[in-house]
């Protein structure tokens, strides 16, 4: 008894230095598991304990798991969604692991399970020292780890549907404490801020007169979408200062009628390679209607690669960037060959250079040719 009091007594005064607190009861128990614990805040505010050396970890929601291989630490996953399990072609942190297939399943995951969670049972059977879960409200997150005794860490990407620096930086920082990768949260925040900056100092003195209208369709929300599906704020365009004529609707999301893209007539036209065939399959049964399109008619039609595939896949978004700076822009990227911009990209972010991968899927960065 006296020796435990001792022990007690001198975790109590390691933990003041650490500058932690905590309970006498907590001690104990940490002293019996011989596990010591950090604090950290999630991104939904809350406080929450795990351990120090995070050995074994399972991710849940949409884009958790590339969170993960963005901090290089797959080494530590031990278990991982069925949606993460199958087709993952649109995903290039998946391509760049193909060993996650064979990892246990803890739940179905997807789009459509959103805020779900993992199967607390099928987590427990493995038992990881945290769960990762993104986009889980907080009551939610607090019930999954009464359940499971597993502290839960909620990360973000921001609103959902894209990606806004600030939040996946912090998500990066949280990671970076819990994985023992603070140098490497570092690295991929400076690297995208790099990158952005690049692409932003090539277009930002281009006057507004030099500047084509632009319109992308296609784009992926909810499953795969027709030429109708458009962002206003479609984060590639962003990137490189275009004059994004969706933009005149909304910031967001939107299904356009073909009436109105009739009426902005764009100079040139981007298609996201996830619906790329819905709209050659509507080419087909209607080639007037997109005939009558300017951008149809001079041949200024283009490929990009999905980025919006379980959440933004952020490498896949800054390499479309580069692409589409190079088709409007030919000057300002005269450096620059996309493909290898891609896979430097990829190679940084995921460990592995997977754009011929995916160029194989979604055909690549070229203008389109099947509609002529």
């Amino acid at each position: 008894m006296v020796n435990k009091i001792i022990s007690i007594l001198t975790l109590c005064i390691i933990t003041f230095v650490l500058g932690f607190s905590g309970c006498i009861e907590g001690i104990e128990e940490d002293i019996e598991n011989n596990v010591e614990k950090i604090q950290i805040i999630d991104m939904v505010g809350r406080t929450v304990e795990v351990p120090k050396n995070v050995e074994k970890i399972v991710c849940s929601g949409p884009g958790c798991l590339r969170l993960i291989c963005y901090m290089d630490s797959v080494d530590k996953v031990i278990g991982i969604e069925s949606f993460e399990s199958n087709d993952y072609m649109g995903r290039p942190y998946r391509i760049a692991n193909p060993q996650f297939s064979s990892l246990p399943i803890i739940g179905n995951g997807g789009p459509r399970d959103i805020n779900v969670g993992p199967d607390p049972e099928k987590v427990m059977t493995i038992m990881p020292d945290v769960i990762f879960i993104t986009y889980m409200e907080a009551g939610k997150a607090d019930e999954l780890q009464r359940k499971t005794g597993i502290p839960v860490v909620v990360l973000t990407y921001g609103t959902f549907g894209t990606f806004e620096n600030e939040k996946v930086f912090e998500s990066f920082n949280i990671l970076g404490k819990i994985l023992e990768k603070d140098k490497r949260a570092v690295e991929v925040s400076s690297f995208i801020e790099e990158v952005q900056k690049d692409l932003d100092e090539r277009t930002k003195d281009i006057p507004e007169s030099e500047r084509p209208s632009v319109y992308v369709g296609a784009i992926g929300y909810q499953g795969t979408q027709g030429i109708d599906s458009t962002e206003g704020s479609y984060p590639p365009l962003e990137a490189v200062n275009t004059k994004n004529i969706a933009k005149n609707a909304s910031t967001a999301h939107i299904f356009i009628s073909k009436e109105k893209l009739i009426e902005w007539n764009p100079e040139y036209i981007f298609i996201d390679g996830g619906g790329s065939f819905k709209v050659k399959e509507d080419y087909n049964i209607n080639p007037d209607y997109y005939n009558s399109l300017d951008a149809f008619k001079n041949g200024n039609v283009y490929l990009l690669l999905p980025f919006n595939h379980y959440m933004t896949n952020i490498g896949t978004a800054l390499a479309d960037s580069y692409y589409i700076g190079k088709v409007l822009y030919p000057e300002e990227f005269s450096d620059i060959d996309p493909e290898e911009k891609a896979d430097e990209i990829y190679k940084f972010l995921v460990g592995k250079e997977v754009y011929n991968v995916m160029k194989e899927e979604y055909g690549g960065f070229k203008r389109v040719d099947f509609l002529n």
